[in-house]
């Protein structure tokens, strides 16, 4: 077993990243996929090659530290924040100007290079154009488009694609041991995103969370159905979210007490309330996230439904991605028509640029769409 074995459906960016390996090698790279396409999974197995001496051979310790996240000599920069600030960035270009603990390379890698503010940017710009010859930088975004010209120019492009329905079933039956049905099942609804299947395929509730939102578009029969709708979606969200985060804050929170000596009742340093506020908002603001970021799959999982319903209605043949329910798809289909849900996707994805990109509350822009997708057509 390689280092390569759990990048699915990606054999020609794995055989360019091996190139790089035996000696085709740059400073700088850019890792680019759509959400689930396995873009963290492909740097950290390039990097952990690039620190193995046979290449990647998935069980010296090199590799092994490099999978766990505990190599000392890569960096992984990831957030669950809205942004990489400048702060943290230059702190990253100081511990990439070091030279390797090992024999081999200083590796930094950035998770969410979309996500760098400006002068985030302009920080991680300096320290590609004049890279220390031991370091290298590995960045990963969604597209080409997501990162500054300025960056994007000076690294070398790999295009991770989405995999297949095949690919995805085929690994959850073998490296997860989940039954082949359900697999299936999960491979189709997540549309190739690994770490959501792999969450359908072994998890219940996540299943019954997306049950709940790909059966909405029959119950969006009224004005406060479909308010009813935007609420039930963003409160479940938000409880997802919570248990997701809840036990991390805690972790965090009970480090930052042993940090500054903090017993129960007991006396606290002047320098705990500032930096027990830093914790708190950033922690706030990494929940904030992580709710739209649940909101946002469920509304990538209505789209689905909207799809299903044009496929039958436009006679394509296309396979359903809600199989499970075909009945209730052909019977949307049956009572709207093709125009009307090609209008109801686009106000999906608008509200999502709403929440994503100009800040608007989860509850307001989820209300605006749901009373969009309002069924009242007649076909």
């Amino acid at each position: 077993m390689t280092v390569w074995d759990d990048l699915v459906g990606q054999e020609r960016p794995v055989e360019t990243l091996q190139r790089a390996v035996a000696g085709d090698l740059t400073h700088a790279w850019l890792l680019t996929g759509p959400p689930g396409s396995g873009r963290s999974n492909a740097a950290i197995a390039f990097a952990a090659a690039l620190q193995c001496a046979e290449g990647g051979c998935g069980t010296c310790h090199d590799c092994h530290t490099a999978k766990v996240g505990s190599h000392q000599d890569i960096s992984i920069t990831r957030t669950e924040l809205l942004s990489i600030g400048v702060k943290g960035m230059r702190e990253l270009v100081l511990r990439a100007a070091l030279r390797p603990s090992g024999s081999r390379w200083q590796i930094m890698i950035v998770e969410d290079a979309d996500r760098l503010t400006e002068h985030a940017g302009d920080a991680l710009l300096k320290a590609l154009e004049e890279p220390p010859p031991s370091t290298m930088w590995i960045l990963c975004a969604p597209s080409v488009e997501d990162v500054l010209p300025t960056i994007r120019s000076r690294t070398r492009h790999v295009v991770l694609s989405t995999p297949s329905t095949h690919d995805v079933t085929e690994f959850l039956v073998k490296a997860h041991n989940v039954p082949r049905e359900r697999a299936a099942y999960a491979a189709k609804a997540s549309q190739g995103h690994i770490g959501r299947a792999k969450a359908l395929a072994t998890d219940e509730a996540t299943r019954s969370r997306r049950n709940m939102v790909i059966k909405l578009p029959l119950l969006l029969t009224t004005p406060n159905a479909c308010l009813d709708a935007a609420a039930n979606v963003v409160n479940a969200a938000t409880e997802e979210a919570k248990a997701l985060t809840e036990v991390a804050d805690a972790r965090e929170k009970d480090s930052l007490d042993k940090m500054y000596g903090v017993v129960e009742r007991g006396r606290r340093p002047r320098e705990y309330s500032p930096a027990l506020k830093e914790l708190t908002d950033a922690q706030k603001t990494r929940a904030k996230r992580r709710i739209l970021d649940v909101v946002d799959r469920g509304l990538m999982d209505l789209v689905s439904v909207y799809r299903d319903a044009l496929t039958l209605q436009l006679g394509s043949g296309s396979a359903l991605v809600n199989d499970e329910i075909r009945t209730e798809v052909e019977t949307l289909a049956r009572r709207t028509t093709s125009e009307s849900n090609l209008r109801r996707i686009q106000a999906i994805f608008k509200a999502r640029e709403q929440m994503l990109e100009f800040n608007v509350p989860a509850l307001l822009a989820c209300e605006s769409m749901m009373v969009s997708l309002h069924l009242h057509d007649v076909a």
